[in-house]
C-alpha cells in the first residue's frame, strides 16, 4: 500500500458555495421583485420536476442555522451571491433597503462566525423588469447592472473584500438564449452571442467601478471551464473540438485576458457576431485579481452536422464513469489540465476553484446519517488534481465545493442533489451533514489530503 500526504499552501481557502435563487426562497418577502427565474420556473414544462424556487431551501429565514453548520464544520470561507431583485427593484434604479438589510444580517453573521464572504454579483437572477425591455440583449441592462453593482459595493465593501462579477457567463447566455434550457428560455444564436458580449462588457466595466469604490478589493470573474478533447482522431472531430473550446471556453476567457475574441470563432460566427462599440474590447479586458474556475467535466466532442451552433456534440466513452448528473464525466484529470492550460495561455493569474462537486441519489440511512462515499471519492480525487497543478506552478488560492446545501438545481428543480449537507424536502427542510461534509471539514482543518493506492 502506497500512502502520501498532500500538503496545500498556507492560507489555502477551503469552503463551499451557493447561489441566491437556488437557496433563498422568500421570493415575495423583503420587497424583492420577480426575476427571470421566477417567471421561467412558473412556466409549465420548463422545470423537470415542475417545482419552483419560491421557497427553495428557505435560506432567507434559516441562514443563521446554515451559518452555524459551516462554523460547526470549521469552514472559514463561503461563496454566496446577491439577488439583484432584492436590491434594485425597478428600471429607475430604486433601492430596496430591506434587501440590503437582509444581506447586512447575513454578512455580519458570517463574519461573527469567523467565515470570510466571497460575493458574486450576478448568478443568473436578472430582474424581470429588465427582461421586459430585452434583458441582456439590450445594452441598457449593462448600465442597470453597473448601477446595481455600485450600490452593492458601496454598501458592503466595508465587510466584503472578495468580489466576483459574473458566474458562468456562457451558461447564462447560451443555456438561457441558445438552447432555451434556462431563463429566459430563448433559442437564437445571434441573441445568445449578443447577451454574452453584454455580460463580458458589464464585467469589465464593473471591475473598474469596484476598484474605484474599494481600492483594496479583490475582483474576479467566474468561468465554467471544461477540458475539451476530440472523440476520435478524425479531422472533422478534431475541428469540432477546437470549435467547442472556442465557443465555450476561449470566447469567454480571451476577451478578459487578451482583449479580443478568438479569431477562429469570429470568422466562424460571421454575420452572427454581436453588435459592439469600438471601446468595448478595451473595457472587457479590465485587469482582474483572480479567476474563478468552475469545473465539472471533460467534454469529449464529435462533429455533428445537425448542430446549428458549432456543428459539434458531446459524446461519451462507456468505460469512463459518469455522475448521476449524466452529462458530467467523473474526470479529475480534466481539472488538472484546465488549470495548467489557463497558466499556459494567460499567465500566472491567481485562481480559485469557485465550484466543483457532483450529484448523487442521496438518502438518509437507518442510522440517521447520509453516507455518500462516491462524493467523498470524487472530492478526494479532484482535490488531488488541484494539488498536482499547484505542484507544477499554478497559483491556486482556494477551493469552494458546490454546494453547501442540496438546493434548487435550475431546470432540474429539486431532482439533483449537489449538497454536502442533505436537505429533507419531505420533513421541514431539515439539514443533515453528509459524510462528504465531514470529509471536507477534515481537509480544511488539516489543509491536507491523504492519497492511498495499492
Amino acid at each position: 500500500m502506497y500512502s502520501k500526504i498532500l500538503q496545500f499552501p498556507k492560507d489555502f481557502a477551503w469552503g463551499t458555495a451557493t447561489a441566491s435563487y437556488q437557496i433563498e426562497g422568500g421570493v415575495k418577502e423583503g420587497g424583492r421583485v420577480p426575476s427571470i427565474w421566477d417567471t421561467f420556473s412558473h412556466t409549465p414544462h420548463k422545470i423537470e420536476d415542475g417545482k419552483t424556487g419560491d421557497v427553495a431551501v428557505d435560506h432567507f429565514h434559516r441562514f443563521p442555522e446554515d451559518i452555524a453548520l459551516m462554523k460547526q464544520l470549521g469552514l472559514k470561507h463561503y461563496r454566496l451571491s446577491l439577488a439583484w431583485p432584492r436590491i434594485i427593484v425597478d428600471e429607475k434604479g430604486t433601492i430596496e433597503p430591506r434587501g440590503l438589510a437582509f444581506y447586512d444580517h447575513l454578512i455580519d453573521a458570517l463574519l461573527e462566525a469567523g467565515i470570510t464572504p466571497y460575493v458574486t454579483l450576478y448568478h443568473w437572477d436578472l430582474p424581470q423588469y429588465l427582461q421586459d425591455i430585452g434583458g441582456w440583449e439590450n445594452r441598457k441592462t449593462v448600465d442597470a447592472f453597473l448601477r446595481y453593482a455600485e450600490v452593492a459595493v458601496q454598501h458592503f465593501s466595508d465587510r466584503v473584500e472578495n468580489w466576483m462579477t459574473f458566474n458562468e457567463p456562457w451558461v447564462a447566455s447560451f443555456c438561457g438564449n441558445l438552447n432555451g434550457a434556462h431563463a429566459p428560455g430563448k433559442k437564437d444564436v445571434p441573441v445568445a452571442l449578443q447577451v454574452a458580449h453584454h455580460m463580458l462588457l458589464a464585467h469589465g466595466k464593473v471591475v473598474r467601478i469596484i476598484k474605484d469604490i474599494a481600492p483594496k478589493a479583490k475582483v474576479g470573474i467566474v468561468q465554467n471551464l471544461a477540458w475539451v478533447e476530440p472523440a476520435t482522431q478524425k479531422d472533422e472531430d478534431i475541428l469540432a473540438a477546437v470549435r467547442w473550446d472556442g465557443a465555450y471556453n476561449r470566447w469567454f476567457t480571451d476577451p478578459v485576458f487578451n482583449g479580443s475574441y478568438p479569431e477562429d470563432m469570429v470568422s466562424y460566427f460571421g454575420n452572427h457576431m454581436p453588435v459592439m462599440q469600438e471601446s468595448d474590447v478595451e473595457a472587457m479586458a479590465a485587469p482582474i485579481d483572480f479567476l474563478g474556475v468552475n469545473y465539472y467535466t471533460r467534454r469529449l466532442v464529435a462533429y455533428d452536422s445537425q448542430d446549428q451552433f458549432i456543428e459539434a456534440k458531446q459524446t461519451y466513452r462507456a468505460y469512463v464513469p459518469r455522475a448521476e448528473f449524466e452529462e458530467f464525466e467523473v474526470w479529475p484529470e480534466g481539472l488538472y489540465k484546465v488549470l495548467t492550460s489557463v497558466k499556459e495561455k494567460y499567465g500566472d493569474i491567481p485562481i480559485y476553484i469557485s465550484e466543483n462537486g457532483t450529484t448523487l441519489k442521496d438518502v438518509v440511512s437507518a442510522d440517521g446519517c447520509v453516507h455518500d462515499p462516491s462524493r467523498v471519492a470524487y472530492l478526494h480525487d479532484h482535490f488531488s488534481a488541484v494539488h498536482q497543478a499547484i505542484a507544477e506552478g499554478c497559483d491556486i488560492r482556494g477551493y469552494f465545493v458546490w454546494s453547501l446545501l442540496d438546493n434548487y438545481e435550475w431546470g432540474f428543480g429539486f431532482s439533483k442533489r449537489f449538497g454536502i449537507v442533505y436537505v429533507d424536502y419531505e420533513d421541514d427542510l431539515r439539514r443533515i451533514p453528509k459524510d462528504s461534509a465531514y470529509f471536507l471539514a477534515g481537509v480544511a482543518r488539516t489543509n491536507t489530503v491523504k492519497v492511498q493506492s495499492l
